[in-house]
C-alpha cells in the first residue's frame, strides 16, 4: 500500500458546500478536518490563559484520555501582539458539528471551563447555548485555503493501531532474537 502525500485547495465561497446544523460542512481533507480561530484576549487575561494552559496539561497527565472524545490530532494555541490576541489551531477526525457538540459535552461533564472564556465576545452561556459558541468560533473562524497531509485522510484511531502493530512487531522479532 503506497501512502502518498496529498494537497487540497479549499474555497473561498462556501455557499455551495452542504450546511451541517451550525452552517457549511468544509471537506475533508488530507489533514482530517480543523479550525483556526483568533480572537482578542480580554485584558488582564493573558495570564489567566496560560494558567489555564498549565491546568489543562496537568489534567492530561492525571488522564491522559480526556480530550480522547473530542478525536483531535493536534491543538496548538497561541498568544501574540504583546498577549493581546490569541491564536486557536485544531486538526480532528470529525466534522466541525461533532467536533463542537462533543467539545461542550466534555467541558460541560467534566465540569471545567475553556480557555476561550478570556476571550473577547466569548458567550457566557456556551454550556447551554451551543449555536452562541458556534457563532463565536465561526466569527473568528480564519479558513485555510490549502492543506497538506503528508499521510492523508489518516484518522487517529488508524495511526494509533499501527503504533501498537509496529510495537507488538518489534516486541516479537526481539523475542526471536
Amino acid at each position: 500500500m503506497e501512502i502518498k502525500p496529498q494537497a487540497v485547495v479549499l474555497p473561498k465561497e462556501t455557499d455551495h458546500l452542504e450546511q451541517g446544523k451550525y452552517g457549511p460542512i468544509f471537506p475533508r481533507t488530507p489533514a482530517c478536518y480543523g479550525f483556526t480561530i483568533v480572537a482578542r484576549v480580554k485584558p488582564g487575561h493573558a495570564d489567566a490563559m496560560r494558567e489555564y494552559g498549565h491546568a489543562l496539561a496537568k489534567a492530561l497527565e492525571q488522564d491522559p484520555y480526556l480530550l480522547a472524545p473530542l478525536k483531535l490530532h493536534y491543538l496548538r494555541w497561541v498568544l501574540f501582539d504583546d498577549d493581546t490576541r490569541f491564536m486557536y489551531q485544531g486538526i480532528f477526525d470529525t466534522d466541525f458539528d461533532k467536533y463542537t457538540e462533543d467539545a461542550i459535552a466534555l467541558f460541560s461533564k467534566a465540569g471545567v471551563s475553556t480557555a476561550f472564556e478570556h476571550l473577547e465576545g466569548f458567550p457566557e452561556d456556551w454550556r447551554t447555548n451551543p449555536e452562541a459558541f458556534v457563532r463565536f468560533v465561526r466569527e473568528h473562524h480564519c479558513p485555510s485555503f490549502i492543506e497538506y497531509g503528508e499521510y492523508p485522510y489518516v484518522t487517529t484511531d488508524e495511526i494509533k493501531k499501527a503504533l501498537r502493530i509496529k510495537g507488538a512487531l518489534s516486541e516479537m522479532l526481539d523475542q526471536m532474537q
